[in-house]
């Protein structure tokens, strides 16, 4: 049976390659019914089965807190009532945060919690696109340049060798695609290793992250004035994004926005 969904994705290449697509089509649609016969699509939260893949079921989608307006114009963090057009809270205007602009999809709740624990933990790597894309959603007016940067935030090489993968790079790299922006998935590395925020209070976060970032560029001037687009899978305390934005602005980067799959509220217990 593998085989035969081999042949079929082989057909249809094919098929794409030499530009037919009413062959492509069907082939793509026998090629899906297939794998769904053989592995029914889960729903990306508690994995009931569902209709298409890494979709949602009823109950899921109902419990996701999504983030919707009305929120803060500059931190993207969601008022409990509407305040009214571009308002700005009482948190950004005591402590103007480093970066221009943030957003996020949803709260770090029941089901958000299990797609990042998943995609992060369990190789669900597939749950990228799906995630990538209600990144851009939410994240839509921080991607109305086009020649913007979309950066990751960097595991360490010894933390990326142990997991082979860096999520926020996945998810970084969704939205360079669906936005036609540019990828630069070392733009920023981490130079040295930390140790897992897990577990750390917030002072212990900074603490941890200080000075852990750098620049990876040989033209730094290169940098002055670009927009980037810091992507990263959840917001905690925001001590890590930070420390990226940090370095960015001391390049002289132009504007830097945050997309954030999930964010942990307001007076929330830290994630375990």
């Amino acid at each position: 049976m593998l085989k035969f969904l081999q042949n079929v994705q082989g057909g249809l290449d094919g098929g794409l390659l030499n530009g037919s697509r009413l062959i492509g089509r069907p082939l793509l649609r026998a090629g899906r019914a297939v794998q769904d016969l053989i592995i029914p699509p889960r729903c990306a939260g508690c994995g009931k089965i569902v209709q298409e893949a890494n979709s949602l079921c009823g109950a899921c989608w109902g419990e996701m807190e999504w983030i919707a307006r009305p929120y803060c114009s500059v931190s993207g963090a969601p008022f409990s009532y509407d305040l009214g057009e571009e308002l700005v809270s009482s948190d950004v205007l005591a402590n103007p945060p480093i970066y221009d602009r943030a957003r996020s999809v949803a709260l770090f709740g029941r089901t958000a919690r299990r797609m990042v624990h998943q995609l992060k933990y369990l190789d669900r790597t597939d749950l990228a696109t799906v995630m990538g894309r209600w990144m851009v959603r939410a994240g839509a007016d921080c991607l109305t340049d086009p020649d913007a940067l979309i950066v990751p935030v960097p595991l360490h090489k010894r933390r990326l060798w142990r997991r082979r993968f860096n999520q926020s790079a996945l998810l970084a790299k969704v939205i360079a695609k669906e936005t036609g922006t540019v990828f630069m998935p070392d733009l920023l590395q981490r130079t040295r290793p930390t140790r897992q925020q897990v577990g750390l209070s917030e002072d212990e976060r900074r603490v941890n992250v200080e000075g852990a970032f750098q620049i990876n560029l040989d033209d730094k001037t290169s940098l002055s004035g670009r927009t980037v687009v810091l992507v990263d899978d959840v917001w905690t305390t925001g001590a890590t994004l930070d420390a990226c934005c940090r370095v960015l602005r001391r390049s002289n980067a132009g504007e830097i926005c945050i997309i954030t799959f999930a964010r942990v509220a307001a007076g929330s217990e830290m994630p375990i």
